[in-house]
């Protein structure tokens, strides 16, 4: 017999909130994850070429911001992409301590053939809602992920 909890109505909400909320984000993120192996990469090695791919050479330490992982983490991924000849580091003229990576020839033309495929099959997980409700969950998440911040 299953018993439900009670810790008030402001707490069941949220608790539940989380629940669905994290089962999704697990989920969506396996079956991305399940898409990206297909190209040889790890999801880390993949966020690497997808932000240099649009946003262009970027520093270790801006790369670990837009992927939330420590400059620590960050090296050994560089390591291994520039080991496969997909990134390279390359010292800023104007101040030698500063080291940006960028995607090198074959990083770019990577980039140019894998991520239409993955843009494509994210587009057809989330297609399980309608383009109002993705536009409506996430404008949500977004407000949701800056009033986090705010209280960390």
């Amino acid at each position: 017999m299953k018993t439900t909890l009670q810790y008030g109505k402001a707490a069941d909400l949220a608790l539940s909130l989380w629940v669905k909320l994290a089962r999704a984000s697990s989920l969506f993120s396996r079956l991305s994850a399940k898409d990206i192996e297909q190209y040889g990469l790890t999801q880390p090695q993949f966020s690497v070429v997808e932000a240099l791919g649009h946003l262009g050479p970027l520093t270790i330490g801006d790369l670990g911001k837009k992927m939330l992982v420590t400059g620590g983490c960050m090296t050994v991924i560089i390591d291994n992409l520039e080991r496969d000849g997909i990134v390279e580091r390359v010292r800023s003229a104007e101040d030698r301590r500063v080291v940006k990576v960028g995607l090198t020839t074959k990083g770019g033309d990577l980039f140019q053939r894998i991520f239409r495929q993955h843009a494509a099959r994210i587009t057809e997980i989330a297609s399980v809602l309608t383009e109002d409700e993705q536009v409506q969950l996430s404008h949500l998440l977004k407000k949701l992920g800056f009033a986090l911040k705010e209280i960390q």
